[in-house]
């Protein structure tokens, strides 16, 4: 019989021959856990996918591989795991926003928005039960220089949940759930601030990432903040004038942060492609994630304007005409449209040329940031009055739909055949694929 150690969440070793007569997870300093094991010479080389490990030439990707216990597979869920609630909670959003509306559409959004929760609370419980009986994981998980990238993503998983409760449970009128979900905003703000100023310096002080390397991730530790900015769009309008123009300042200052970052990562992101070609096909998902910066940002930008207050004294100590404030944060925002554009163009493209042939958790970013893109261009249609852009943006949100059922049917998939939640195929583990 197999006989299985776990130790931590290390890669798995396979000794023997390949009737896997001996198994071990270990956490030494093997190759598959080394950050040079991701870099690769040429432009080809790093897209192959099968990387064998240990001795006994047995891969992880194979299919007889041995099937573990629940309870250790536990040791390999990861905090990308929240890119499942995002993605749910964009969804409940993106029914809420549509500008073709048919009754009973609403009630869908609220079961979704409702699920949404569900899953964040299901995912926060499976992550202690990992922390629990795998001791060590937590400081594991958070200095990771993969895994670590994905702690943000419960921030943004939150965000879905506070905007989604301004959307659909927060009675017009209420002055106490008013109050609730401003104080919900200064807790979000700084908690995100805290994590965008803290993980990018350890970041920096510990690890040596090559810029050969970079991948759309190392743009999540910004992203929570400038989603303050979309929290603030969305809850202003509601807000008495004395609590809306404090949380629109500072929802366009968070907002300026996080897009001015993300600028900084688009260098590196294009000058990666420039020199090294695309990712792996197994990661080429994740290039979807460029796309939400600049469309949630245009997103933030008209939402904010329309919130300011239309009494607002433009006579008191204000620059700018308020007249003028709404065209060019439309025309901001059109000028951000296209950036993402582009990047959702790239995306397509590469996925389309080299499918992957497993599936990662990375998946979901073809849903996340492609809901601030459709929403993006539902506010831009709705601004301009234009009912052509308002039955692309139908389409769009119908194309996401079907995505995100196909990436849910995948995950589930995954999880039963053990293709994820598998020592060496979660983001635990430095492979030879991320390159």
């Amino acid at each position: 019989m197999p006989i299985l150690n776990l130790i931590g969440s290390g890669p798995l070793r396979i000794i023997g021959s390949k009737s896997a007569s001996h198994l071990e997870f270990v956490t030494s300093g093997t190759r598959a856990n080394s950050p040079d094991a991701s870099i690769h010479d040429g432009k080809e080389s790093h897209d192959i996918e099968k990387t064998e490990v240990g001795l006994g030439g047995i891969d992880i990707y194979d299919p007889n591989r041995p099937r573990i216990k629940f309870s250790q597979r536990l040791a390999h869920f990861t905090w990308a795991w929240f890119t499942l609630s995002m993605s749910t909670g964009g969804l409940a959003l993106l029914i809420y926003a549509q500008p073709h509306q048919f009754p009973g559409l609403r009630q869908i959004g609220f079961v979704v928005y409702i699920t949404n929760i569900v899953i964040f609370f299901g995912i926060v419980a499976a992550m202690i039960m990992r922390f629990v009986l795998h001791k060590g994981t937590f400081k594991t998980s958070i200095t990771h220089s993969r895994e670590a990238f994905f702690v943000p993503t419960v921030f943004l998983a939150i965000a879905t949940i506070i905007t989604g409760t301004q959307r659909y449970a927060i009675p017009e009128e209420t002055t106490s759930a008013v109050w609730f979900i401003s104080v919900l905003f200064w807790g979000y703000v700084a908690g995100s601030l805290f994590v965008a100023i803290a993980q990018y310096s350890y970041i920096f002080r510990t690890h040596q990432l090559g810029l050969q390397t970079m991948m759309p991730t190392w743009i999540l530790p910004i992203f929570p903040i400038m989603l303050s900015g979309t929290i603030a769009s969305v809850i202003a309008e509601t807000q008495p004038q004395m609590n809306a123009i404090p949380i629109i300042v500072v929802g366009l200052t968070c907002q300026g942060l996080g897009l001015s970052v993300a600028f900084m990562m688009y260098a590196h992101m294009v000058g990666r492609l420039m020199s090294r070609g695309m990712p792996n096909r197994e990661h080429r998902a994740g290039l979807f994630m460029n796309v939400g910066p600049p469309a949630f940002t245009a997103l933030a930008i008209i939402g904010m304007a329309n919130g300011l207050p239309d009494n607002l004294d433009i006579n008191v100590g204000m620059v700018l005409d308020m007249k003028i404030i709404r065209p060019i944060a439309v025309v901001g925002a059109i000028f951000l449209w296209a950036l993402s554009l582009w990047w959702f163009g790239i995306a397509v493209v590469s996925v389309i040329m080299s499918p992957p042939q497993y599936f990662h958790l990375n998946w979901w970013a073809m849903a996340f940031p492609n809901t601030g893109f459709t929403l993006a261009t539902i506010s831009i249609g709705n601004e301009l009055q234009h009912e052509g852009i308002r039955w692309f943006a139908t389409g769009m949100s119908i194309c996401l739909l079907v995505t995100y059922c196909v990436v849910l049917y995948n995950l589930v998939r995954a999880v039963i055949i053990q293709d994820i939640m598998y020592p060496g195929r979660d983001e635990d583990v430095l492979d030879t694929t991320d390159n």
